[in-house]
């Protein structure tokens, strides 16, 4: 544990359990020196500083961590004639003839109409709207009005992968490892010395000392530019600012984001029971982790028995209901207890269970039990009794970049340097600081309590998850075959639902535009006249083709697919550009364009397919639920020798069937790139 050298604990860790430990502050007002935490053993005596200030931080930036984001592009609104084009061209695979005919008339009378004005109206709002993008705004009241509960229908999920150490696996020292490394996180961005985002085209600027240093002489007014001449592109961090902290409030009608930057303390659930402590000192130091682990020592051994009326099921209501329930818990003097949830630097969620396999581990991470979650949190780290890890973030604040970047800094951080090790007494440190929350509950909250558990075992019990694992190929095989591993398995998910339903589905993947300031995504439409064409191949038509000309349907697709991908990275799509017309209508309280009331612009977001990519060397699994009743909410890693995907449905049997159509998909694929006809 005591590191001499200045390596980090991970060399240094004993092999006998540490005895005799207690803490000796250097005195206050010392300056640096008040942040260094020294400890003696009865046996040795003073023995290293082990918790300095490069402690408290995951890494120090040459670059500050916002220095890019006054000078990033803003994201562009799309010519509306584009717009319109690109629209019609997705619905292509998805209309009869004659309904494609009424679709593209209702298009042109928008594009030359109603919507000639709203696009007007829309610009001119962006030009007195130059701090934010166009989108920002009614992306997030999309999200904030729905009045949909938030588990299931929009938290995602990611899990970390097992510490290589399996030791370390353990539920105590993982807990503490990972709390240490997320505070560290925090203590970064909040210093401004966490590395900003940057996509670098050519890694080596990544490990340039002299290039980013050069980059953090030049103003934040011109930072990006200086950047982009050297093919780095920064990326937007606005989201970052809820990241910690933050909490969403159930209000009727609309929710609001809540943070308290100034709070302290860590939020910690077990069996449905809430505890706090303060993790930071007055000055922002991290406690010692061996202080922090006996807190969670203290909590294990008190919540051994479930809560009466756990209030966590709360938050997986109706968002109206909850919101009313709110009220009733602040009336029955419940505030302090409810403001220390909402304004905690995150929650820990310590599960009593262990994980019995992936699936089983999706559905703890995705939703759980319900009682030993708060939803309302921007995010939850849950270990589970035999170290499996995860976050579940609430969606509105954010998208994947930032959690992406959270989970991978922690888990490098938690594994390369961890903060404590297996077997350690930190018991010995009995006197803890942890106040368990209390609250008043007539009978009013508790019935409401009740009935919320009621509904949310009801629709979690409906939900399936699925792992599927391909191990035939993977990215290093597609790309060598001068392909997208991308649009292979996108194409891969289109052939499979197409011998599944009969036919094309709307299907939806998320694409970043955090190169823009305040970016959020723009959607990928892979259903394509392409894949329609591929799918059919593969189905019905199979005999028709031989290796070679199935090959080059196959490489149109993937071509196509990079184009669309090109298109949404730089804000070129069509949903987000539709969206925000049409949103802009409701404001204004126009009768709505019958363009956004034709079905087929119903059905076209009616999404049956809703894929998002997880890849990261960090994450075991990721997922989400199913945007609609029918569809797949399909969350998929790309290897480099093999192909991931958790899928979630609400019709076990459906997705059963499509996950016997994607694997069979990859394997036609796979025959055609070596050159077999097909059976």
């Amino acid at each position: 544990m005591l590191c001499l050298k200045g390596f980090g604990a991970r060399c240094c860790r004993p092999r006998q359990p540490l005895r005799g430990w207690w803490r000796v502050w250097s005195p206050a007002g010392a300056g640096a020196g008040a942040a260094r935490g020294y400890w003696r053993s009865a046996e040795h005596g003073l023995v290293a500083s082990t918790w300095d200030l490069d402690h408290h931080f995951v890494h120090r930036s040459l670059i500050p961590t916002l220095h890019f984001q006054p000078s990033l592009p803003r994201l562009p609104i799309p010519e509306l004639e584009h717009s319109i084009k690109r629209y019609l061209a997705a619905q292509k695979p998805l209309l009869g003839d004659d309904e494609y005919r009424k679709t593209e008339k209702l298009a042109m009378a928008f594009k030359n109409g109603v919507g000639k004005e709203l696009q007007r109206n829309l610009v001119e709002l962006d030009k007195k709207n130059i701090h934010t993008s166009y989108i920002s705004g009614p992306w997030l009241d999309m999200y904030l009005s729905s009045r949909d509960p938030l588990a299931l229908n929009f938290n995602p999920f990611i899990t970390f992968k097992r510490d290589p150490q399996e030791s370390y696996n353990n539920q105590l020292v993982r807990a503490t490892n990972l709390t240490v490394s997320a505070i560290k996180f925090r203590n970064s961005l909040r210093s401004h010395i966490l590395e900003p985002d940057i996509y670098y085209v050519n890694p080596e600027w990544n490990k340039s000392k002299a290039f980013k240093r050069f980059l953090s002489f030049l103003p934040t007014s011109v930072s990006w530019y200086g950047a982009y001449f050297a093919e780095a592109y920064p990326l937007d961090m606005s989201q970052y600012v809820y990241l910690f902290n933050s909490s969403r409030i159930p209000k009727q009608g609309k929710d609001e984001l809540f943070s308290d930057h100034g709070a302290r303390h860590l939020l910690v659930m077990r069996n449905g029971h809430f505890y706090v402590f303060d993790i930071l000192d007055p000055i922002g130091n991290i406690l010692h982790p061996y202080e922090i682990q006996a807190h969670l020592i203290n909590i294990l051994q008190d919540g051994e028995t479930i809560a009466e009326y756990p209030l966590g099921y709360l938050t997986t209501e109706n968002r109206n209901t909850w919101a009313a329930v709110r009220e009733q818990l602040l009336q029955a003097g419940n505030e302090e207890s409810m403001y220390k949830i909402d304004s905690a630097i995150f929650c820990l969620c310590l599960d009593s269970f262990s994980i019995q396999d992936s699936s089983h581990l999706s559905h703890c991470m995705l939703h759980g039990d319900g009682y030993n979650r708060w939803f309302d949190k921007s995010f939850s780290l849950i270990i589970t009794g035999d170290g499996s890890a995860g976050i579940n973030f609430e969606h509105s604040w954010g998208d994947g970049v930032a959690v992406l970047r959270f989970i991978n800094e922690v888990y490098t951080d938690s594994t390369k340097h961890p903060a404590v090790v297996p077997r350690s007494t930190a018991a010995v440190l009995c006197s803890t600081n942890v106040e368990k929350l209390e609250f008043r509950l007539n009978e009013s909250i508790q019935s409401a309590v009740t009935l919320a558990r009621h509904k949310f075992d009801k629709q979690r019990h409906r939900m399936t998850v699925k792992p599927f694992e391909f191990r035939k190929f993977g990215k290093r095989y597609v790309i060598q075959e001068r392909m997208s591993p991308d649009a292979i398995f996108q194409l891969a998910c289109q052939v499979a639902a197409y011998r599944h339903f009969g036919k094309m589905v709307p299907t939806y993947e998320a694409c970043s535009t955090a190169g823009f300031k305040h970016g959020r995504t723009e959607t990928i439409r892979s259903t394509t006249i392409y894949t329609k064409r591929c799918a059919q191949a593969f189905t019905t038509d199979r005999k028709k083709y031989n290796a070679k000309e199935l090959r080059k349907l196959i490489e149109s697709c993937s071509k196509y697919h990079k184009f669309l991908q090109m298109e949404a990275a730089l804000g070129q799509g069509f949903d987000r550009h539709l969206f925000a017309l049409r949103y802009l209508a409701e404001c204004r309280g126009d009768l709505m364009p019958e363009f956004f009331q034709d079905p087929a612009y119903q059905y076209i977001n009616h999404n049956i397919l809703s894929t998002s990519t997880l890849s990261s060397p960090s994450v075991f699994l990721g997922g989400f639920g199913p945007v609609v009743p029918d569809g797949f909410g399909i969350g998929y890693n790309i290897y480099d020798y093999w192909f991931g995907c958790n899928i979630t449905s609400y019709l076990e049997k459906d997705l059963d069937d499509f996950l016997l159509g994607l694997e069979g998909s990859l394997n036609d694929f796979f025959d055609v790139f070596e050159g077999r006809s097909l059976k």
